[in-house]
C-alpha cells in the first residue's frame, strides 16, 4: 500500500504552521490525502499555506492561537479534535531564534524564546495528551534540531529550549511507556532553508546567513510526513546530525568551542546589520516554506565533506573509547 492511501483521511494538527518547516509539512500531508487544522499567530500566513495546500490537491482549515498562551491551546485542541473527530498526529512546530552574544541579547529576547520553544511546546502536549489518551492512539512529532544535542553558541537561549525538548519528550516517552499506541517522536535536523532566518532577532552587528548545504523544508517534511505511518523516537535529518551528535559524545564541549570561535570571526568579517528583535514578539508578514538561500550546485561537495566529517568524529570516538579502556 503506498504512503499516500495510508495517509488518506488521517487527522493532523499542526502548530507553527504559518511558514518554513511548519508550511512544507501542512503542504505535504495535503498533497497526500491528509485532513488539517493549522495554527499559528499570523492569521495571513495560515491564509497563505492553507492555499498552498488547496494547490497540492488538499485542504486545510485554520485558526490562529498562541501557543504560549495554554488557555488559548486547550481551547485550539479542543476544536480540532471536534471539527476532525479526533487527532492522529499532532506536529509541534512553532520557533523563534535570536542571535547574538549572550550579554548583548536583551533578556526579554531570551526569555521569548524559551517560551515559544519549550513552554508552547509543553502547552500543546498538556492539551493534546489527554485526547490521544482517550482514544488510545496518537503521534506527537516534536522539532528539536540537532542543536538539542550540540550547544550553540551566539543562542544561548535557543540552545537551552532545544535541550529542554530533548528531554522533556524523554520524560514523556517514559510516561506513555505502557501505552504502545501513543508516541513521541523527535525531528532533529541541521540547518534548514527557511524565513526563519530572516524572522530571527539579530544583535550580531552582522547580516545573517546559512551554511553552503542547507536542508530544504521539503526534506525535514517528508521524514515528519513518514511518523505518521512509521513512528521512532529519534529522526536525524542532515548527514551532519549524526555527526554532531557523536561528536557531542566523544568531546563534549569541543564542538561549541569551535562554533564559538568561527561565530566571532564570521561576525567580525560579515556584512553590516541592524540589531532587531525579528518577530519575536509579533507575527512575520507571510513567508512561505522556503528561505531561498540554498545553492543547489553544492550539494554534492556538501554532501561528501559531511561524509568525511562523520568519519573524522566515528574516528575520534574509536580514539577516546581507546583512551578510556
Amino acid at each position: 500500500m503506498s504512503a499516500d492511501r495510508n495517509l488518506a483521511g488521517r487527522r493532523v494538527v499542526i502548530t507553527g504552521a504559518s511558514s518554513g518547516i511548519g508550511a512544507a509539512t501542512a503542504v505535504a500531508f495535503a498533497k497526500a490525502g491528509a485532513r488539517l487544522v493549522l495554527g499559528s499567530r499570523g492569521e495571513d500566513g495560515l491564509d497563505d499555506v492553507a492555499q498552498r495546500c488547496v494547490e497540492a490537491g488538499g485542504s486545510a482549515i485554520v485558526r490562529p492561537v498562541n501557543c504560549t498562551d495554554a488557555g488559548a491551546v486547550a481551547v485550539f485542541a479542543a476544536e480540532a479534535r471536534d471539527l476532525l473527530g479526533g487527532i492522529d498526529l499532532w506536529f509541534s512546530c512553532e520557533g523563534v531564534g535570536v542571535l547574538g552574544r549572550y550579554e548583548d541579547v536583551p533578556i526579554a529576547d531570551h526569555a521569548r524564546v524559551v517560551d515559544v520553544n519549550l513552554v508552547a511546546h509543553m502547552n500543546d502536549v498538556h492539551a493534546v495528551l489527554p485526547i490521544f489518551l482517550a482514544q488510545d492512539h496518537g503521534t506527537w512529532v516534536n522539532m528539536i534540531s540537532a542543536g538539542g544535542f550540540v550547544a550553540t553558541p551566539y543562542a544561548a537561549a535557543y540552545s537551552a529550549s532545544k535541550f529542554g525538548l530533548r528531554g522533556f519528550s524523554s520524560a514523556l516517552r517514559g510516561e506513555v511507556s505502557k501505552r504502545p499506541h501513543i508516541h513521541i517522536c523527535d525531528v532533529c535536523p541541521t540547518f534548514v532553508d527557511t524565513p526563519g532566518v530572516d524572522h530571527a532577532g539579530n544583535y550580531t552587528g552582522a547580516r545573517l546567513s546559512l551554511p553552503p548545504g542547507s536542508l530544504a523544508p521539503e526534506t525535514v517534511a517528508k521524514a515528519v510526513v513518514r511518523l505518521a505511518t512509521h513512528p521512532r523516537n529519534l529522526t536525524a535529518v542532515g548527514a551532519p546530525a549524526i555527526a554532531f551528535k557523536l561528536g557531542e559524545f566523544a568531546a563534549p564541549n569541543l564542538l561549541a568551542a569551535i562554533m564559538s570561535g568561527f561565530l566571532d570571526s564570521w561576525s567580525a568579517r560579515a556584512a553590516d546589520g541592524n540589531d532587531n528583535d525579528g518577530v519575536l514578539f509579533e507575527p512575520g508578514v507571510p513567508a512561505g516554506p522556503d528561505g531561498g538561500r540554498r545553492d543547489p550546485h553544492r550539494g554534492r561537495k556538501v554532501a561528501a565533506a559531511a561524509g568525511g566529517m562523520a568519519v573524522l568524529v566515528l574516528a575520534g570516538v574509536g580514539v577516546w573509547l581507546g583512551r578510556r579502556r
